[in-house]
């Protein structure tokens, strides 16, 4: 597509189509599945994240950190760089399929800080610094 992020609608076409393909990802579909219940809820929840970040709305109230922790926690603290990696090469396909202009970067740029930012605070979390 030769046009950029613009609006809430087209920030939900991204989070919806990234999250089709994560849901039916080998490496990482189990994990969301068994995560996330209400899908469509959680999609909105996604969309305001996301319409945060880069359309600087206020709508998002969450707290991503947490609910990364609980997830590793419940997931006996196997999630691993690897798995940051994969989802965020997803992401960028996604964006890059989709959109294309300043704000399509600033999706991805984001989604880099914060998939390390995420993956620091997991591992700072865990009992056991080794794993």
């Amino acid at each position: 597509m030769d046009r950029d992020i613009e609006s809430r609608q087209d920030v939900f076409n991204l989070v919806d189509k990234f999250y089709k393909k994560i849901r039916a990802d080998e490496m990482l579909g189990p994990i969301f599945n068994r995560a996330i219940s209400d899908w469509p809820e959680h999609l909105e929840k996604l969309t305001d994240f996301w319409e945060s970040q880069l359309l600087f709305t206020k709508r998002f109230r969450g707290n991503p950190q947490q609910a990364h922790i609980d997830i590793d926690a419940r997931e006996g603290h196997s999630i691993s760089n690897a798995h940051f990696g994969h989802w965020m090469n997803i992401w960028f396909e996604t964006a890059d399929e989709l959109y294309k202009g300043e704000i399509t970067e600033r999706a991805k740029h984001n989604a880099r800080k914060m998939s390390t930012f995420l993956y620091l605070k997991i591992w700072e979390a865990r009992p056991n610094k080794d794993s």
